[in-house]
């Protein structure tokens, strides 16, 4: 322990004294046996000045009567201590676990170090030398003999004080406040030290929690680790706790956050919840209504039937009881007549008369008689026992507990890169309750014709919330909306959404294609009728190992039908072109294969004379005859119509570019570069807009002239080449040729060139002139 953690907790321990009896400590030796304690009382009387000489601490020539002096002090001082009944034992304990001596609270002792030091900072100068005396005599008292023998020795000499212990004590109070109040004065006339002393002591009372009870969950100070309740607790710093605890409330605010939208969320599906109930309340509710109406028509509708039915058969028993009864009445009449002429007939005196009349009475008799009588009834008073058909309202009154016909489901947006050139995934949702047996999707392709409603429309029933329709065209916007159907019908239909195909695989125009060690210009054209949203450029470097399908580079993003790509010198690359729009993606178009050996170009058709052959290599040229070059075959707008020539493509990039041309001894030819620009029906070189090379066959030898806007300059060229390379550097505005069978530089313009330029290649004999690209610039070109 360091003499400054030592003098720190000494201190510490001079000032929490006053709190305790005035009465000395009664030296004990169970807990720290071999130290001499001071209580604080004795540093305020007058006896501190014997204890604490003005001498260093380490002077040996003390006197024997200070000696005696300071033994019989602490004679009194024990006395007056056991009489006020002090417990030093308990202060003993407290003061040797405050130094350290217990080996059980090193560890808390060094976590509370730096508040200990904190509170050294907070003691008043004034009372620090004493601290520091007292620290000085506990280290020496460790070599002297327990207090406890000590105050022995101090009875046994007899030093006087034991007949008036009453008196003395009194005594000894009277002399410590008035030395108290001689301290206060002091400090008064020192500038307030008294004062500062007194502020700072109620200040360390009322000192704010500096350490953290991890057991009480509270903050306490670190005094209250030593010797308040929390000893026994596990303790940490408060601001390390602090930032424990804030990490803890931020965990549990974002799971409140989550909680809060989580019960927000819920809280908006109740409220669906509730408007669907409330909707398909009202549905079954006119649901029932409907049903119930129909019943009671239906009923209504056999009431109807009956009654009438019923009514028809009144009317017919009626009328045949009627008829009957009719009848009846006149042949009962007929019976009266006959009766009453019979009953004449019988009174007749006449018998003449009687005969004659009796005769014919008899036969009418007789005829009547012979008819029957019917004296039965033609029908019956009893009806016919009706049984009215229930069964269609059975059926009406059952389906009122049936399922109402869906709701109109809701078609999804379409998702990006959901499609293929072929089919499309069409996705929806039926946001309610209602029981769907299955789906009726219907769509057609978008027509932007007047007549887009004559597009065949297709039909399909599917079980699911979705369905991948096939066999579509590339590119093509469809049409699709869907209906849910149950048992009771179907709903009504969703709203329409459109959907496209993914594009079809672009085609790369192969011919079209330069390169060269450090750049190539791809170019492609689309396969659909449509527009497509972008291209995008998949590019793989082929190297001696077999990874040629491993995509290095991805180029998205494409507006137009081409792009300029940055590579790699002496490297050899596939290249594949997608197309995209809203659907996804098309596949890849077919590869080609693009070397960055040298510089690459092919031959523009557009440009050649009509009289000018490209033979199947698509880099050799030929003409056959020259009679009539300008002829009457068709010529395109970009052909050339005086010099049989053509055109390379143009070389759009910086740097140095070089090629070769194989030419015969007996063709007179030009080659060189020109400008998109130049005059199609004049001669290379005979203008400013072109650079050429010429071969002149002559009489008496061969002539090569290097001509731009028709100069030359005077040449001799010994050795008829017949391998040209062409060098051409933009950077240095340089347009050379060389012999390249023997490496000869032949000559070099020195000219801005204002745009990028196209190699030219004209035949003025018939002829064949061998093109040759791709070939790295060889090393004797940089010679001077």
């Amino acid at each position: 322990m360091s003499s400054r953690s030592g003098s720190t907790r000494e201190y510490e321990t001079s000032y929490q004294s006053p709190s305790h009896s005035a009465s000395p400590p009664v030296p004990e030796s169970s807990e720290a046996e071999g130290l001499i304690f001071y209580h604080m009382d004795l540093y305020g009387s007058k006896e501190r000045f014997d204890i604490f000489p003005e001498e260093p601490s380490g002077q040996e020539d003390r006197s024997l009567g200070d000696t005696r002096k300071e033994s019989a002090l602490s004679s009194e001082k024990f006395q007056r201590s056991q009489e006020a009944g002090y417990d030093l034992e308990k202060e003993v304990a407290e003061l040797a676990k405050m130094y350290g001596l217990d080996e059980d609270r090193e560890k808390e002792l060094e976590l509370l170090g730096g508040h200990l030091e904190m509170v050294e900072s907070r003691w008043p100068p004034a009372r620090t030398e004493k601290a520091g005396s007292q620290g000085s005599i506990y280290n020496a008292s460790k070599s002297s003999s327990p207090v406890k023998d000590q105050s022995q020795s101090t009875k046994q000499q007899g030093f006087p004080g034991e007949a008036s212990q009453d008196e003395d004590q009194s005594k000894a109070r009277a002399e410590d406040e008035a030395e108290r109040h001689t301290w206060s004065r002091e400090g008064l006339s020192s500038g307030g030290m008294s004062d500062e002393w007194s502020s700072q002591a109620v200040s360390e009372e009322e000192e704010a929690a500096n350490v953290f009870c991890s057991t009480c969950k509270m903050p306490i100070r670190a005094f209250d680790k030593l010797f308040g309740e929390h000893k026994d607790h596990e303790v940490a710093q408060l601001p390390s706790a602090v930032e424990s605890e804030r990490e803890e409330i931020h965990k549990n605010m974002c799971k409140l956050e989550e909680q809060i939208a989580q019960m927000e969320n819920f809280a908006s599906h109740l409220e669906e919840i509730f408007i669907t109930v409330e909707e398909n309340f009202g549905r079954q509710e006119q649901n029932f209504e409907a049903h119930y109406n129909d019943a009671v028509q239906v009923l209504a509708q056999k009431y109807e039937e009956q009654l009438e039915a019923l009514g028809e058969e009144k009317r017919q028993k009626l009328e045949a009881l009627y008829g009957q009864l009719v009848s009846c009445g006149e042949r009962l009449d007929t019976c009266k007549e006959l009766t009453d002429t019979t009953r004449e007939l019988y009174l007749e005196n006449d018998k003449a008369n009687f005969m004659k009349a009796a005769v014919t009475m008899v036969d009418r008799l007789e005829e009547f008689l012979k008819k029957e009588v019917d004296l039965e009834l033609s029908t019956l008073p009893d009806f016919e026992e009706r049984v009215i058909d229930f069964s269609e309202v059975e059926q009406l009154m059952n389906s009122i507990n049936t399922i109402p016909a869906p709701c109109a489901p809701v078609i999804n947006p379409q998702a990006p890169n959901a499609a293929t050139g072929t089919s499309l995934r069409v996705c929806w949702g039926l946001f309610s309750d209602d029981t769907v047996e299955c789906y009726q999707l219907c769509y057609k392709p978008v027509s932007n014709e007047r007549h887009s409603d004559e597009q065949a429309e297709h039909t399909l029933k599917v079980k699911e919330t979705y369905c991948t329709i096939t066999n579509l065209l590339p590119n093509t916007q469809y049409e699709f909306w869907v209906s849910a159907l149950n048992a009771s019908g179907i709903s009504p239909p969703s709203e329409r959404a459109v959907y496209v195909t993914a594009p079809s695989p672009p085609t790369i125009k192969s011919k079209k294609i330069r390169s060269c060690e450090n750049a190539a210009l791809v170019c492609w054209e689309s396969r659909d009728i449509n527009p497509v949203d972008s291209y995008m450029v998949e590019l793989s470097k082929l190297t001696d190992e077999e990874n040629g399908d491993i995509i290095t580079e991805s180029i998205v993003g494409i507006p137009n039908c081409e792009v300029l790509i940055h590579l790699q010198p002496t490297q050899s690359y596939r290249i594949c072109v997608r197309a995209l729009n809203l659907g996804g993606s098309s596949e890849r178009s077919e590869p080609v294969l693009i070397h960055t050996t040298g510089t690459y170009f092919c031959l523009n058709e557009d440009t050649a004379h009509p009289l000018l052959a490209i033979l199947d290599d698509g880099f050799t040229i030929a003409c056959d005859e020259l009679e009539n070059p300008e002829c009457d075959l068709p010529v395109y707008d970009n052909s050339f119509t005086r010099c049989i020539g053509i055109l390379g493509s143009l070389i759009p990039f910086p740097g140095k570019h070089y090629w070769e041309v194989e030419v015969e001894e007996d063709t007179e030819y030009r080659i060189g570069v020109a400008f998109e620009n130049t005059p199609r029906h004049g001669y290379l070189g005979a203008n400013n807009s072109s650079w050429c090379m010429r071969h002149i066959i002559t009489p008496s030898r061969h002539k090569y002239e290097f001509l731009h806007s028709g100069m030359t300059p005077d040449v001799r060229i010994t050795v008829a080449p017949r391998r040209i390379g062409i060098l051409l550097d933009y950077e240095n505005c340089r347009l050379s040729f060389f012999n390249a069978d023997i490496g000869q530089h032949l000559y070099a313009f020195s000219s801005h060139f204002q745009h990028y330029v196209h190699p030219c290649f004209v035949l003025e004999t018939p002829g064949i002139l061998r093109i040759h690209t791709g070939i790295a610039i060889p090393p004797w070109t940089a010679l001077p």
